[in-house]
């Protein structure tokens, strides 16, 4: 009988973003893959790529503990029936109910995998009582744990993790994010025209640095508007951080900075673009928006914060810049305006940068070796 290995990821669109090709490559490897998620409405997409799904109550970003106790007990029930192999809780919330209900229904073999660890561990909230409690519930269920490994993004997340004893290091395993197919994602020039478009593709909030992004755009307006557009990709979000539509219509004058919200053609969108700006402060993993852009040669501006400055070599493919710091932002936005050549050099540079550290191909391997060994 083929090995029951089940994927808990909080939302069907985040599965298929970012770890489809590691569900597909499981299954062909023998596996009898399901993907346990929110179905927001896209779940269709997995079962028409071949994989079985199983649809998740939770609110991914919800406090309400009758809420959680309901995503704890539907994970608990579902272990304890279809006794999986291998359980892959893929983010904080999935990895501490998950990983009670494996532990309670004596799951096989369990893989965490930390995606990024958000706002309950950004600056303000990393010793409050709340992540203090969910890393003292992970140690119980993940230190010195016979077949449990924790995946890494990064290795400031996994200091936290070291740090709170969570796991030993011989649990921990890291892959450079979700990956990039350097196919799909291929080198593209950029654009010729006269007008310099800047992109940034993230959701919506105050810690992804969008309103930062758009003060720097203002403080350039001057010299800029009519020479230059301010592309802000992404959907709203119900995250505490989250900023409205109202906001966003009031401060985006549809010509100079856009809005575009959720779009499907974000590829389309970097290959129109010229330079990525990632003023982030949020805890990512990797960003993958990122490298989605250096992969196809763009320039990243980004912060010296956790996951994003692993992406980007200052002054060779882009720019570090401080947090929250919207003056540096223009100046180093402007650099890459002024000068194409510099643009040209950085971008090609970006997509070797890519090549190099950010193949699917890798990190597809990194999980099926997990999945593998770890049983």
């Amino acid at each position: 009988m083929h090995k029951k290995l089940f994927i808990v990821v909080n939302q069907d669109f985040f599965f298929l973003s970012h770890r489809l090709p590691i569900g597909l490559a499981a299954k062909e490897a023998g596996y009898d893959v399901t993907i346990i998620s929110e179905d927001t409405g896209v779940s269709y997409k997995i079962r028409e790529a071949g994989l079985k799904t199983i649809n998740l109550p939770i609110n991914k970003a919800g406090t309400n503990i009758k809420e959680e106790f309901v995503t704890f007990l539907f994970l608990y029930k579902l272990f304890r029936r279809e006794k999986p192999d291998i359980v892959h809780l893929v983010g904080l919330k999935t990895m501490l109910w998950g990983s009670i209900a494996c532990r309670l229904t004596r799951v096989k073999a369990m893989i965490s995998a930390v995606c990024g660890l958000g706002i309950l561990f950004d600056e303000t909230h990393a010793n409050s009582f709340m992540s203090q409690s969910i890393l003292k519930v992970l140690r119980l269920t993940h230190h010195n744990k016979d077949n449990t490994k924790i995946i890494f993004q990064n290795n400031d997340d996994k200091e936290i993790f070291l740090k709170a004893k969570v796991m030993k290091e011989e649990q921990c395993a890291f892959t450079n994010g979700s990956g990039i197919n350097l196919q799909n994602y291929d080198y593209s020039p950029e654009p010729v025209g006269s007008c310099i478009k800047i992109i940034f593709t993230a959701r919506m909030l105050k810690d992804k640095g969008t309103l930062v992004l758009i003060d720097a755009a203002k403080k350039l307006e001057s010299e800029y508007k009519g020479k230059v557009q301010f592309l802000l990709c992404g959907g709203l979000d119900s995250n505490p951080n989250g900023i409205t539509k109202e906001v966003l219509e009031s401060l985006c004058d549809g010509e100079y900075i856009q809005w575009l919200g959720y779009r499907n053609d974000v590829l389309d969108l970097l290959k129109q673009s010229h330079i990525m700006a990632f003023p982030s402060w949020y805890r990512e993993g990797l960003p993958k928006s990122v490298i989605e852009a250096e992969a196809i040669g763009r320039p990243v501006v980004t912060t010296d914060s956790v996951g994003c400055r692993d992406t980007v070599i200052d002054g060779k493919n882009g720019f570090i810049i401080p947090i929250k710091d919207s003056d540096a932002l223009a100046n180093a936005l402007k650099k890459l305006i002024d000068n194409p050549e510099l643009r040209q050099t950085m971008g090609k540079n970006a997509r070797e940068f890519a090549a190099n550290r950010f193949d699917i191909k890798d990190v597809v391997q990194i999980h099926l070796d997990l999945y593998n060994s770890i049983l």
